[in-house]
């Protein structure tokens, strides 16, 4: 039951936090500046979405999985750029692509239909480069943070025979 509590924990801190950022980053990039509104609806779709993907998805598995599969040594530099990267190319495309939908459908509803907008590829793919970026970096920063406030949520000492802090909680979804 810790493992399944530190897991739903990482879920919630990590999809968060990757939805404020994201959803910063993309209202600061937009052409009309940064908007509060339009921050608080994205931040909070975003959420939602990155919740979604953080119950359904498998993270912890696929990363080990794919660390393994590469022949890397668990908890080592490599295995944390890998499992970043993963992370990172599940969440960042979605929330991206959805962000996307909602700010140009944001956009046409408060001009009427008449709002000038790039075609939406040319937004898509800029703002995807952006984020898989700004993903990459705060996944990694706050990967290890959250692991040992999530450890500590659940009454789970690393030290004293749980998952080591910074790697995988080992039968989280």
């Amino acid at each position: 039951m810790n493992m399944k509590k530190i897991g739903i924990t990482m879920s919630l801190l990590m999809g968060v936090t990757l939805s404020f950022f994201l959803s910063l980053v993309g209202n600061l990039g937009s052409e009309d500046g940064f908007k509060l509104p339009a921050f608080l609806v994205s931040f909070a779709v975003s959420t939602v979405i990155s919740l979604i993907i953080g119950f359904l998805v498998p993270m912890p598995k696929l990363e080990r999985g794919a660390v393994k599969a590469m022949g890397l040594k668990e908890r080592s530099v490599p295995a944390k750029l890998v499992s970043a990267l993963i992370s990172d190319l599940i969440y960042t495309p979605i929330i991206t692509l959805a962000m996307i939908v909602l700010a140009r459908k944001m956009a046409m509803k408060m001009s009427h239909g008449h709002a000038d907008l790039p075609p939406f590829m040319v937004m898509f793919l800029k703002s995807l480069i952006i984020s898989l970026i700004v993903a990459f970096i705060i996944i990694l920063i706050v990967t290890p943070i959250y692991m040992k406030l999530s450890f500590k949520a659940a009454g789970v000492d690393p030290a004293a025979g749980g998952p080591p802090a910074g790697g995988p909680p080992a039968d989280r979804k």
